[in-house]
C-alpha cells in the first residue's frame, strides 16, 4: 500500500472516500512519523490520544454519510491557537501550562469540518521571530538541514516544519510580517495569508492586533484551497471579521490566467539582492507569460518606509496586547516581595529576550512625548503604502514577487544581529500592513540545494485570483519536495 504520509489532503480525502484506508489508519500513519522526526522539535505538544479518538470519530461519521468536507484529516496547529483542554503555550515560560476552557473560532471551523488534530507546533514566542530560535521550548530544524542545523522561518516555523517532513497533511499559521510565507518558501511548501479580517482572530494568543491574520500550510496550493475554504467566515465574537461571502476556492483554482496582468514591483529589487532570487523572479514571470497572463511593471513608491513602520506599530501593539501577562489570572507566576516585585519578577522571567526587547520599543514608540513623532507618523505612512497598492492594482491584477531575500539560513546564524534578522521580512510585511492577500509557492532550488518560493499578492478579497496565479507557478514550476 502506498505510504499515507505521501498523499495530498486532497488524495488522503478520494482515498477515505474509496475506503483505501481509514481516518484511525491515516493517523496512526502521521502519529509515527511524529514519533520518528522528534528531532525535528516541530510539536511544542503531541496529543495521540486526542487524535484517535477524533479519528475514530470521523471514521465514524462516515460510515453514517455525515462527511465533513476535511473529513479524517490529520492536522497540526500553531501553538498560538486556543484549543479546549489542550495546553496552549504560544512557545512562552509566561503561559506555562496553560489549558484553555474554549476554542478558537478557525479551529473548532476545522474540527466541525471533520480535522483530526495531532498537536500543536512550535514557534518564536508570541510569534515575535524569523527564525523559530525565540521559542522558549528550543528551536524547531528545517527537514531539509544537512550537516548544519537550518531554520524552518518563522514564526510558524514547527506548522511549516512538520508540513515539510510529512508529520502532518496541513496546518495553521498566523501571519503577522511574513510569519506564514517566510516558513514556506524556507521549507519548499505553500503558506496563505488571507485577507486581513478574512478569516477570524477570536481564541488567537493576540501579538499585533491590526497585522495578525490566520492562514493554512500545505503541500500543495489545492490543499492550501481546501484548507482556506474551511478556515474562512465572518465571526460575530471578532470585531474584526468581515461580513463577506466565501467564496468556493478550489473551484476558482480550475479557471486558467489567460489575460491576467501580473505586475511586478520595481521598488522590490532591493540592493544586494541575490542573483538567484532575481533570476527566479524572472523566470516565474516567464511562466505566467507562457501561460497567457501579461506582465507589466508597476510603483510601489513607499515600499522603502514599510520595514521601519512595521517595527514600530508591530511592537507597539505588542506592548499592548502582551500587558494583560501579569501572574495575576492565569500562566507562570513568580513570587516578589510585593505586588510590584511579583510583576517585575513574573514578567522579567517569563518572557524571553525578543518579546521583552518588543515590549519595550513598542512602550517607548507609544510613551507621552513620542508617540506623535513614531507611531501615529507610522501609521499615517501606512495608509501611504495601502495606497500604492491601490495604485498599483489599477493596472494590475496580481503582483508577482521574490518571498524571501534567500534560501534559509543556519540556527543561530543571525541572532547577534535583529535589524538583519528583521530584513527576512522585506518581501512579505507590505502586504501586512495594507491588510492583503499573499501566498508563497515554491518555485525552485538555491545554489546550494535548498528550497526557494516566489510570492503573489492579490487585491483585498481577491484570495481566489491570487491562488489560480499560484497554481500556474506551481505547475510550471514542477517543484517536487522530497522525503527526509
Amino acid at each position: 500500500m502506498t505510504d499515507l504520509t505521501d498523499l495530498t489532503i486532497a488524495g488522503a480525502l478520494e482515498g477515505l472516500e474509496r475506503g483505501d484506508f481509514t481516518a484511525v489508519e491515516l493517523a496512526r500513519a502521521y502519529l509515527d512519523a511524529m514519533a520518528a522526526r522528534r528531532d525535528l522539535n516541530a510539536y511544542i505538544t503531541e496529543v495521540p490520544d486526542v487524535a484517535l479518538e477524533q479519528a475514530a470519530a470521523s471514521d465514524t461519521r462516515r460510515k453514517k454519510g455525515t462527511a465533513g468536507p476535511l473529513e479524517g484529516i490529520p492536522l497540526a496547529v500553531k501553538d498560538m491557537f486556543c484549543t479546549r483542554g489542550l495546553r496552549t503555550t504560544a512557545a512562552s515560560r509566561i503561559l506555562g501550562d496553560f489549558t484553555p476552557p474554549y476554542e478558537s473560532t478557525v479551529t473548532q471551523k476545522l474540527l466541525d469540518a471533520g480535522a483530526v488534530f495531532l498537536g500543536k507546533t512550535n514557534q518564536d514566542e508570541f510569534a515575535m521571530g524569523s527564525s523559530n530560535t525565540t521559542s522558549a521550548f528550543g528551536p524547531a530544524v528545517n527537514p531539509w538541514s544537512r550537516e548544519t542545523p537550518l531554520t524552518p522561518g518563522g514564526s510558524s516555523g514547527g506548522s511549516a516544519a512538520a508540513v515539510a517532513a510529512r508529520l502532518a497533511l496541513g496546518a495553521t499559521g498566523t501571519d503577522t510580517g511574513g510569519s506564514i510565507r517566510q516558513p514556506a518558501a524556507f521549507t519548499g511548501i505553500v503558506g496563505v495569508k488571507p485577507t486581513y479580517g478574512r478569516c477570524s482572530r477570536w481564541g488567537i494568543v493576540a501579538f499585533a492586533s491590526s497585522l495578525d491574520q490566520a492562514g493554512p500550510f500545505a503541500r500543495t496550493v489545492e490543499d492550501a484551497a481546501l484548507l482556506l475554504q474551511v478556515m474562512s467566515g465572518h465571526d460575530p465574537k471578532d470585531s474584526t471579521s468581515a461580513d463577506r461571502p466565501v467564496p468556493d476556492f478550489p473551484a476558482d483554482l480550475r479557471e486558467c490566467v489567460k489575460g491576467l496582468r501580473v505586475g511586478v514591483p520595481r521598488q522590490y529589487r532591493v540592493d544586494g539582492m541575490p542573483a538567484e532570487i532575481d533570476a527566479l523572479w524572472e523566470r516565474g514571470a516567464q511562466w505566467l507569460r507562457d501561460a497567457g497572463a501579461h506582465v507589466v511593471e508597476v510603483s510601489l513608491p513607499h515600499t522603502h518606509y514599510a520595514l521601519p513602520v512595521y517595527y514600530i506599530i508591530n511592537p507597539a501593539e505588542a506592548s499592548s496586547n502582551l500587558a494583560r501577562y501579569d501572574g495575576m489570572r492565569y500562566g507562570a507566576r513568580v513570587e516578589g516581595a510585593d505586588l510590584l516585585e511579583t510583576y517585575c519578577r513574573t514578567r522579567g522571567q517569563g518572557f524571553g529576550a525578543e518579546v521583552k526587547r518588543r515590549i519595550l520599543v513598542g512602550t517607548y514608540v507609544l510613551s507621552s512625548g513620542y508617540y506623535d513623532a513614531y507611531y501615529a507618523k507610522a501609521q499615517k505612512v501606512r495608509r501611504l503604502i495601502l495606497n500604492d497598492f491601490a495604485k498599483a492594482f489599477e493596472a494590475c491584477d496580481v503582483l508577482l514577487t521574490p518571498t524571501t531575500p534567500g534560501p534559509a539560513f543556519a540556527i543561530g546564524e543571525k541572532e547577534d544581529d535583529p535589524v538583519t534578522m528583521y530584513l527576512n521580512d522585506v518581501f512579505t510585511v507590505t502586504a501586512n500592513l495594507a491588510g492583503l492577500p499573499g501566498v508563497s509557492v515554491p518555485a525552485g532550488l538555491s545554489a546550494g540545494g535548498l528550497p526557494l518560493g516566489l510570492q503573489v499578492i492579490g487585491r483585498a478579497w481577491d484570495e481566489a485570483t491570487m491562488l489560480r496565479v499560484a497554481r500556474a507557478l506551481e505547475t510550471a514550476a514542477g517543484f517536487t519536495l522530497p522525503r527526509f
